[in-house]
């Protein structure tokens, strides 16, 4: 009970800052691993009851108003052992609290009658001091079990919000945000825990309330009635302030996760920003959604000055009136010590439950708004397991029977009357135009989409690679084996298929090299191959393949088709379903399924096709233009074993240019040591100096004049014993209880005084510190993005924000006043028993030692606590953004149990939080029981030359102590454990920033007129501690000339591009354009001059007009030109809203295609002298990279065109061609006179297949 258990990890803390495995470990029955289970068996049941409810009501009624499940009955029927035991330690705690004022009335009797038997006061003292400390143990186990509880109930809710989020279906996403489910998690499941710390309060504080009521009647009669009335004229009016928070609370929180989903896209597409200079747009829109939650946040400030009025005057007001009305009732009354004392002590205790009381009805009210959102997403539907059979074991792997699909049941068919037959081992190929259905077919077939009609089967285990490949936040081993068993011989063998083994060689640790969070580190082809490994290691039945081949090479596509996919491949015997653009590869299909406006135009094989129509004939003779075209032939066989060593050569010769992503994601950094003092002064500055010393002399005045109060009271007491001698007794009577009033009202101004300036200055605090984190997150530079898990991020804006929004200042004013009282505390009892201060200094000597020890411990676990949040809340955007390749695999549990894991990791932490803070309790309170001990033996060993007044005064006071003292420690605590969120908030000031977006020196507003590009003797790394990325780059472009940029893996193509837009600054040289060096112009004034069409289509939530024209520059008519350019104007005018038609977070309701026109659209708008083409047709089909190609050469004419070519057909026809090898320009010359060189470039053209009689053509 004393928690001595703990003192090993508070001593070893004060030695060390203390690391994870310090801590001590939870009991079994308290972690995430037995906790979850339990509450999710509860949830279900509570869902089948609800449910025979309904049809029970159904059967009686038609009309049945339908009732949710209710999440607080299933954590009721979890948990109400617990609470039990947690309410009975309640109530014996609250019986002692009002037992210590019956002990001290009896020691103030005793020194006003002066009895013969001292050892009767002896008697008194050693009693309170026993009934104090039986408090103190038994009050810090309730603290103990009741926290435990409230975080194993929000533990209980992740667990089940994690695996709801596993099983919504297309609708239910639509419905809820990537940022709204992780503020479910964060903000409305803690805000359930915070509620759960307080919940015994609703039954507690009527109790307490009633206890010292009736005591009070003892003490004072009848009068004490008044006070009752003064208490029902307030409660109420504490309702109506309850309500209000509650549609404040409301508010906040849609503002809240109106940010937070703004936030993760940025941070998702923060490169789009940066290379298109969107940053201050963007910029805009979340400072104006932070300002509505600050205005609301004022607007719960204000309402915080009357709660603070009511905590501070309620006891004086309830004894101003009980007071008064004891003297009118019989001018006989006369107030005694006892009298005094006692009700002053039982008003004390009366103001807790009297202002926590509302709190609580408050927070239940704001707690039923995170309710009613928690329920709404337990409530939402799920994906059907009808919509495809599984169990199947009939002759084919996949079969489709008059099949119609759609993204939800009410929603247009996206499918349509879908008849397909697919045998087992097959390989069959999806192919169409952009937005035809294909990725459509392949999330019919993993029951991803609502089935309308017809029946669907499925025969087998299910591997899928998606067209944009989801890469986890682990090491390169774990991304392939998935939670498979290591079968070291298979792996490498897939290693080598998937031709990863040249990229091993490139990456620092090898497989072991951590890949960040959406394979930042790696290529996008890099992503693809590895996507495919985990695919190929699963030893799955069917294959289901959405375009792999899109963002690699032609050798390595080729290498992929024949070592993986092809009728040599490691899948061979299996089942595989390829969806693909690249249609030189139809001839060695087994099954070719070619889709139209989401059906099925013509399926069969090759050459069935073939014969059937004259339109499919002539498809099949557009699909060999692309060959004519682009000058693609076929070449018998590339032995894929040598260009493999030859790549692996050539990395192992050459520095690779990839060194710049060769790192691995950083882990969350976790201060050691005590907060500086300059990150609470930097509060402080923001807070503004003004409202800082005004809210000091605030608080100065209220103790004070609290003081004063006690004081005048104790004067009052010493001459009521003589009042009958005085002649206008009544009239003095009357003047003392004005004066005592006027106090009353003084400390009333003070307080409110207070409560508005603080308000005033944490919203100028709040507003400032966050306007510097935005503005320091969105100017550095792209590298820190790709190294930093976008969970730390979000976490300083959401969890670091909340505390310097709601807590910090709450926190510091506490610890204000606690400190002003402390001393005011001392002061009193000194005066009253000079004794006491030799007793309190050795006593003071003890807490700042336990304090000590406690800080440096204290401080270090919620910074591991804090540090432990961030996991749950990238593992959990991380599962949301990859769910649909978690649920092909079957792999739900596993990541059921990885949250479990990073769950339970951050309630070991807060476990030893609370238990830190019940150890730090008992000390400190101990040693103010000694206190109370002290004074009150001082009082009895004084006898008779001491008046009882003065003895209740210093009892009342000491017994106030203890409180205070503890709280005053433990708010000194608060303070430097929460300064750290002002710490990690500032983190990112001092860190290396990107150039500024506006300079003094600034270009023409014509220029770049020209678009000549030229690099002399340019130089580049990406790091300091790394080698060269480019090498003595020297190249000038003429105006409106074509460059095709090509080189192998590694060779710096795309760095050349980030240098151009200052993505990677320079180590040496300079870029000039038109004659301007851009190293001395703003990056603003330089990107917002150049274009470029980015090779991974990003969009954000909003509307398409928004996504085409963030800056809102250009008129309706200019879009409507763009999207028709792109081939877009005939789908946007069939949607609903048109310009208006609501993007889905990352453009998920667009296909890859769809996206990549916008993007293309996005380029057209700007239209500046240079483009940068990076693979922009990889995500879209033959006919519409055609009209594309042929939009970009007719619009973009006057333009100089850079094109980075991971294809070279792409670059063929380009006016000149640079070969990059090894960060250095090997060629630079016109593609006909490379190829008569037979250099680099021949090589590359020979590897693909392309002959020099057709590039000539």
């Amino acid at each position: 009970m004393t928690y001595s258990w703990f003192s090993r990890v508070i001593v070893l803390g004060y030695k060390k800052p203390l690391e994870r495995e310090d801590l001590c470990e939870l009991h079994e029955s308290d972690s995430s691993y037995i906790v979850c289970p339990i509450f999710e068996k509860q949830w279900r049941k509570e869902v089948l009851r609800t449910q025979e409810r309904q049809e029970v009501k159904a059967s009686f009624s038609k009309e049945t108003h339908a009732r949710k499940p209710s999440l607080v009955y299933a954590l009721w029927n979890t948990f109400k052992f617990v609470l039990i035991q947690v309410a009975l330690f309640k109530v014996f705690a609250d019986i002692l609290a009002f037992t210590s004022p019956l002990i001290m009335k009896q020691m103030i009797v005793f020194c006003e009658h002066h009895p013969d038997f001292g050892w009767s006061g002896y008697g008194y003292a050693l009693a309170l001091f026993v009934v104090v400390f039986l408090q103190t143990l038994i009050l810090q186990q309730y603290q103990r079990f009741n926290m435990l509880t409230s975080a194993k109930i929000k533990t209980a809710v992740i667990g089940l919000l994690y695996k709801k989020a596993l099983l919504l279906s297309n609708v239910s996403r639509k419905k809820f945000s990537t940022g709204e489910i992780t503020n479910l998690m964060s903000a409305d499941a803690q805000q359930l825990m915070d509620l759960t710390a307080n919940l015994s309060l609703l039954w507690s504080a009527p109790f307490q309330i009633l206890m010292a009521i009736s005591l009070l009647w003892q003490e004072l009669g009848p009068a004490v009635l008044a006070g009752v009335a003064v208490l029902v004229f307030v409660i109420p009016v504490n309702a109506l302030v309850a309500t209000r928070v509650k549609k404040l609370k409301k508010s906040q929180t849609k503002n809240k996760d109106k940010q937070i989903k703004l936030l993760n896209e940025i941070l998702h597409g923060i490169k789009i920003l940066k290379l298109y200079a969107w940053e201050s747009s963007y910029q805009k829109k979340i400072i104006k959604i932070r300002e509505q939650e600050l205005e609301v946040q004022k607007s719960a400030g204000y309402l915080a000055v009357f709660s603070m009025l009511t905590l501070t005057c309620i006891p004086f007001l309830v004894s101003l009136a009980t007071f008064g009305i004891y003297f009118l009732l019989d001018e006989g009354n006369i107030l005694t010590a006892t009298k005094v004392f006692t009700s002053m002590s039982l008003f004390n205790i009366l103001r807790l439950p009297l202002f926590d009381l509302p709190m609580v009805i408050s927070a239940v009210v704001q707690t039923r708004v995170s309710l009613d959102r928690l329920e709404d997403f337990l409530n939402t539907e799920e994906l059907h397991p009808q919509n495809i059979e599984t169990n199947y074991i009939g002759d084919h792997a996949i079969g489709f029977t008059n099949a119609s699909f759609s993204w939800d049941k009410t929603g247009v068919p996206v499918l349509k009357n879908l008849n397909i037959k697919i045998p087992e081992g097959a390989l069959v190929a999806v192919v169409g135009p952009v937005g035809s259905g294909k990725s459509s077919v392949l999330s019919a077939i993993l029951g991803e989409m609502e089935k309308l009609t017809g029946v669907v089967q499925r025969k087998g285990s299910v591997a899928y690679v998606a067209q944009q490949a989801w890469i986890q936040n682990c090491i390169l081993q774990e991304n392939i084996l998935f939670g498979s068993i290591m079968q070291k011989q298979f792996y490498e063998r897939v290693l080598e298929a998937c031709a990863l083994l040249p990229d091993l060689e490139q990456l620092p640790n090898g497989d072991q090299t951590e890949i960040g969070e959406r394979g930042v580190n790696i290529s996008g082809g890099q992503k693809h191959r590895v996507s495919l490994a985990r695919a190929v290691y699963s030893g799955a039945d069917i294959y289901l393949l959405d375009d792999p081949f899109a963002a690699v090479d032609v050798h390595v596509g080729k290498q992929l088709f024949e070592k993986v996919i092809g009728s040599s491949g490691i899948l061979k015997n299996k089942t595989r379903i390829l969806v693909t653009h690249n249609l030189t590869l139809l001839p060695e299909m087994d099954l070719i399924v070619v889709m139209e406006s989401g059906r099925v135009a013509h399926m069969g094989t090759y050459h069935e096709l073939l014969s059937k129509t004259r339109n499919l004939t002539n498809l099949l003779q557009a699909f060999s233009e692309q060959e004519k075209a682009h000058a693609l032939k076929r070449v018998s066989v590339i032995n894929s074993r040598t260009i493999l060593k030859d790549q692996i050569v050539e990395q192992n010769d050459r520095p690779s240019l990839n060194q710049g992503k060769q790192f691995s994601m950083k882990k969350e950094k976790i201060p050691v040591g005590g907060v500086k003092f300059s990150i609470i002064l930097k509060y402080l500055q923001a807070f503004g100096w003004l409202w800082v010393w005004l809210s000091v002399a605030a608080y100065l005045g209220q103790n004070l004049v609290g003081v004063a109060q006690n004081l005048w009271l104790s004067a009052w007491v010493k001459e009521a014993k003589h009042m009958n001698e005085f002649t206008e007794w009544k009239q003095i009577r009357s003047n003392k209880l004005n004066i005592y009033g006027l106090l009353g009202l003084m400390q009333g101004f003070f307080v409110c005084s207070g409560a508005y300036i603080l308000t005033r200055g944490s919203l100028a605090a709040s507003r400032t510190l966050h306007t510097q984190l935005l503005d320091n997150v969105l100017h550095l530079p792209l590298r820190f993005f790709e190294i930093n898990p976008i969970g730390q991020i979000i976490n300083r804006f959401a969890k670091d924000m909340f505390i310097i929004d709601i807590r910090f200042h709450y926190y510091l004013r506490n610890w204000v006043n606690c400190t002003l009282d402390v001393i005011g505390t001392v002061l009193v009892i000194g005066g009253a028993l000079p004794l006491f201060i030799l007793g309190v200094i050795p006593l003071m000597f003890l807490y700042l030692t336990i304090q000590r020890y406690y800080v440096a411990s204290s401080r270090q676990i919620r910074r591991l606590a804090g540090a432990s949040r961030s996991p749950i809340i990238s593992h959990f955007s991380e599962t949301l953004s990859g769910v649909s390749t978690i649920r092909a695999f079957g792999h739900e549990q596993r990541f059921i149990q990885q949250n479990k894991e990073v769950v339970n990791e951050n309630l070991v932490c807060f476990y030893n939080n609370v238990i830190s803070n019940r150890w730090l309790s008992v000390r400190l309170e101990f040693l103010g029981n000694l206190m109370v001990f002290f004074a009150a033996l001082l009082a009895v060993l004084a006898g008779k030359s001491i008046d009882s007044a003065i003895v209740g005064l210093s009892i009342s006071y000491a017994l106030n102590i203890t409180q205070s003292l503890n709280f005053w420690v433990r708010k000194a605590c608060e303070i430097e454990t929460n300064a750290v969120s002002i710490e990690r908030v500032c983190e990112y000031e001092n860190m290396d920033k990107e150039a500024p977006w506006i300079m003094s020196k600034r270009p023409p507003s014509q220029w770049p007129e020209k678009g000549i590009v030229e690099f002399i003797n340019y130089q580049a790394r990406y790091r300091d501690d790394l080698g060269l990325a480019l090498r003595d780059i020297t190249f000038q472009t003429h105006g409106e000339e074509k460059i095709g940029i090509v080189g192998r893996t590694g060779a710096g193509k795309s760095t050349l591009s980030n240098c151009l837009f200052r993505i990677v600054e320079r180590s040496g040289g300079k870029i000039i354009i038109d004659g301007i060096d851009i190293s001395t112009i703003g990056l603003h004034d330089l990107r917002g001059r150049l274009n470029i069409i980015p090779q991974d289509p990003v969009l954000f939530s909003g509307t398409l007009q928004m996504n085409l024209d963030p800056l809102d520059k250009y008129s309706d008519r200019e879009l409507w030109e763009v999207l028709e350019l792109c081939h877009l104007k005939d789908f946007v005018q069939s949607l609903p809203k048109k310009l208006l038609h609501e993007i889905s977070e990352g453009g998920e309701n667009l296909s890859v295609g769809q996206r990549q026109l916008v993007c293309l659209a996005r380029a057209l708008l700007r239209k500046t002298k240079i483009l940068i083409l990076d693979e922009a047709t990889a995500s879209i089909d033959f006919e519409t990279d055609t009209l594309v190609q042929t939009t970009i050469r007719k619009e973009f004419s006057d333009c100089t065109i850079l094109t980075i070519a991971h294809r070279l057909h792409s670059i063929i026809d380009s006016d000149r061609v640079l070969v990059l090898d090894s960060g250095r320009i090997t060629e630079f010359e016109t593609p006909q006179n490379l190829i008569c060189q037979k250099g680099l470039f021949f090589e590359m053209l020979t590897e693909a297949g392309i002959t020099q009689d057709s590039v000539t053509k």
